[in-house]
Parts: structure tokens; sequence; C-alpha cells
């Protein structure tokens, strides 16, 4: 799990996702990617069951895989953002 979350990209996926279910299609224009990119990438983070997906005709839609997987997003974010502020105040660069 982690090691799909560690990539930029996927974990970019991850937060848009973590606003609610989302098509293929819309997460190729909101990356600005190419679809076999942003395929790729939810392929991974489906294979670490962080997202779930289901199809309607031809869209694939994809989500969040449960709360932990929201959780576990936000600890992130969070951490992330203490790091930030603590390399700010002791001067370092972040």
């Amino acid at each position: 799990m982690c090691q799909a979350m560690a990539d930029p990209s996927r974990l970019r996926l991850l937060l848009w996702l973590q606003q609610g279910e989302r098509c293929v299609s819309e997460l190729v224009k909101l990356e600005q990617a190419k679809l076999s990119s942003i395929s790729a990438r939810l392929q991974r983070l489906h294979s670490a069951r962080l997202v779930t997906r289901r199809r309607e005709a031809k869209h694939v839609f994809y989500r969040l895989a449960d709360a932990h997987v929201r959780h576990l997003l936000g600890n992130i974010l969070h951490h992330a953002a203490e790091a930030d502020s603590d390399a700010t105040f002791k001067g370092e660069a972040p």
C-alpha cells in the first residue's frame, strides 16, 4: 500500500478520489495525462486495494476503497503539513 501511495502521480489520483467517485476520463482531464498512464496508475492503486471500481456502460468509475484509506490520506497530509511548518519554523528549507 505504501509503495502504491509513494508515487506523487498516484497520490494525486487518490486526492481527487477523496473528493468522490470519478470516471477515468474525468481523471484524465484533471491530470492532463494520457488515458494509458491514468489507467496504469489506477490499476496499481486497485491492486493495492486502495480504490475500488465499477463499470457503467463504457465508463469505469473509481473511488477510495473505504474509510481507512480516507483516514490514511488525511494522516499523510497532516503529517506533511507538520513537517513543512517545522522546517519553516526552524529556518530550514521545506
